[in-house]
């Protein structure tokens, strides 16, 4: 089971228990504006986007993590690579992306969890590059990004939604962590 430890969090596989926190986190609207069409998404929704990391896992030997504080066992969200199918010009990049609950936002987590995940791109998966994509106006995300030294490649648009989106990459040779 691929676990990583960092000095605040777990990042771990997903379990069952995991659902309904990871379900009221996709609930909330401020959490959820800057993703796909803004829409928040049910437990039903939740479910089988965590089926969905999970194959991911399985299929690609990476996926998104559950983030998991270590002080409390709380879930605080989610974090780590997939394949962003979604966005057909940033192929064949891997995407890293976050996503916390509002309560755990300002805190430092995403930046300790994404620093975490793109260590484990490179030393465990052997991994070149990876990107972010975001929606311009996520001054949160963004700072997150600079962080871990992702500089802006280019502007595209989303193909289903037809919003604006910004493409980040790193390239991991160079990554100092």
């Amino acid at each position: 089971m691929t676990e990583i430890h960092t000095p605040r969090l777990l990042l771990r596989r997903w379990q069952d228990d995991d659902l309904a926190p990871m379900a009221d986190i996709n609930a909330d609207p401020l959490v959820m504006r800057w993703i796909g069409d803004g829409t928040v998404l049910d437990l039903d929704q939740t479910a089988q986007a965590i089926e969905q990391w999970e194959e991911e896992w399985d299929d690609e030997g990476f996926g998104l993590f559950a983030v998991e504080l270590l002080a409390s066992g709380e879930l605080a969200g989610c974090v780590g690579l997939s394949v962003p199918e979604y966005l057909p010009d940033a192929l064949p990049g891997i995407e890293i992306s976050w996503r916390l609950g509002r309560q755990y936002w300002g805190q430092g987590y995403a930046s300790e969890a994404a620093q975490a995940v793109l260590e484990f791109a490179l030393q465990d998966r052997g991994l070149d590059r990876v990107v972010a994509i975001d929606r311009p106006g996520n001054e949160a995300s963004e700072n997150v990004m600079r962080k871990l030294g992702l500089v802006l490649e280019r502007e595209t648009v989303h193909p289903e939604y037809g919003h604006a989106l910004t493409v980040h990459s790193i390239d991991l040779t160079e990554y100092q962590g």
